[in-house]
């Protein structure tokens, strides 16, 4: 009887940022609204001007040392995600990427300095709470109150977040992808680039964008599937239209520039529901 030797799947770590990522608003805008804090912006345009905390880290730091924010509890956070607006089709983008790509196997997270009860309420069923890395809070047992910060993954934080994933998992530092779209998101994007992995911007910011190997403008988080699937499973396009058609949704626009410019609807319109656009209370 003969064996037949079978390769393995090629396993990836793909990672992405939360805020403006795989949302539409920031968390800290979203917080504010809710607990009536003003001056959000600029308080946190003041802590970046004078470098005073990681970039990505101001909320953090806010919610900690600043009076008005100092009244937040968990469950705000939690409710801060249930109103987060998410960008369309992120539980399809996890799907393709879980089984979807012959011959490679994607282990997805989320590393973010966005509070990680906020992410968790917003990715409820889509992605799992063990692969959700946010700033994690030390609360007071009784009065809950925030009184320390476990973790922040912002800046430097997000590459050993990254690492840590990387050697727990058992990946090659070859096969990381980061997907991310502001200046938080620079010293990850450099540490993948030096170690030959691929990085996408998802925003226009010009810091990012420089640095970022692909570059996609999209309010689907699917279409980061486009560089994906050309750049590391080496598809043609008409195999990456097909693979989107047998998840329902159509590549309506594709503008091929240095920016992949991508425009998805539901191939069955009805399926396409605003709940999809947002998750749900």
């Amino acid at each position: 009887m003969s064996i037949r030797n079978r390769a393995l799947p090629r396993r990836y770590l793909v990672a992405s940022d939360f805020d403006q990522t795989l949302s539409f608003n920031d968390s800290g805008v979203v917080l504010s609204g809710l607990i009536g804090a003003e001056r959000f912006e600029s308080k946190v345009a003041g802590l970046s001007r004078a470098s005073f905390v990681q970039q990505g880290a101001e909320l953090a730091y806010l919610l900690l040392h600043d009076p008005e924010f100092r009244q937040v509890r968990k469950e705000h956070l939690i409710e801060v995600g249930r109103r987060i607006r998410l960008k369309h089709h992120i539980d399809v983008l996890t799907r393709i990427l879980g089984s979807g790509i012959e011959g490679i196997e994607c282990v997805y997270n989320v590393i973010s300095a966005a509070p990680e009860e906020v992410i968790q309420s917003a990715l409820e069923g889509i992605v799992p709470p063990d692969r959700i890395h946010g700033t994690r809070f030390d609360y007071d047992p009784e009065t809950g109150e925030i009184r320390g910060i476990a973790r922040v993954p912002a800046g430097y934080g997000k590459v050993a977040v990254l690492g840590e994933l990387q050697r727990t998992l058992g990946i090659p530092r070859d096969r990381v992808i980061y997907i991310g779209d502001g200046s938080s998101d620079v010293h990850v994007m450099l540490h993948v680039n030096r170690r030959d992995g691929l990085t996408i911007a998802v925003s226009e910011t010009r810091d990012i964008a420089q640095i970022a190997r692909r570059q996609v403008l999209s309010e689907d988080a699917a279409s980061v599937l486009v560089p994906i699937l050309e750049d590391v499973a080496g598809w043609e396009p008409d195999q990456i239209r097909a693979c989107f058609e047998d998840a329902g949704l159509v590549l309506q626009e594709w503008d091929r520039m240095r920016t992949d410019v991508v425009s998805i609807r539901a191939a069955d319109p009805e399926r396409d529901e605003p709940a999809a656009m947002a998750n749900p209370a």
